[in-house]
């Protein structure tokens, strides 16, 4: 029988659109959009996509470290960011500093606004447990 780990940021944006960051279904950990708040749960805007991209990462990294799993066992991400046109360099910058040499496949989406006023990027993954970490 499979086992379900739910992880939350404990935050209040999470009861309040009821969803889950992250739960582990066997080897697999479905990720959540995650975006650039801080440990409160507050999202403050920047108009920098370079931090926004940051502060998710940083985002992800606290999910992964719930499963003891790392950026490396990643196999997709969704990116939906406001103005691809405008942000790719920039998100491909971010991308490229957060997996290095790893190379999850990626699916880049543009779109016109994101759940937060100011919200520039969100990013929701898939984690293969079984991967070499």
């Amino acid at each position: 029988m499979t086992s379900i780990d739910v992880y939350d940021h404990a935050i209040p944006a999470e009861s309040h659109f009821g969803y889950a960051q992250a739960i582990r279904s066997g080897d697999l950990i479905h990720v959540s959009g995650q975006l650039s708040f801080d440990e409160a749960g507050a999202f403050r805007p920047t108009d920098d996509i370079a931090t926004q991209l940051a502060g998710t990462y940083a985002n992800i990294d606290r999910v992964l470290a719930h499963y003891g799993v790392t950026r490396n066992q990643i196999v997709s991400q969704t990116l939906y960011v406001v103005d691809l046109v405008k942000n790719a360099d920039a998100v491909a910058e971010g991308n490229r500093a957060y997996f290095g040499t790893h190379r999850p496949v990626a699916t880049a989406l543009g779109v016109t606004e994101l759940t937060f006023p100011g919200q520039l990027v969100e990013i929701s993954c898939v984690v293969d447990s079984r991967l070499p970490a």
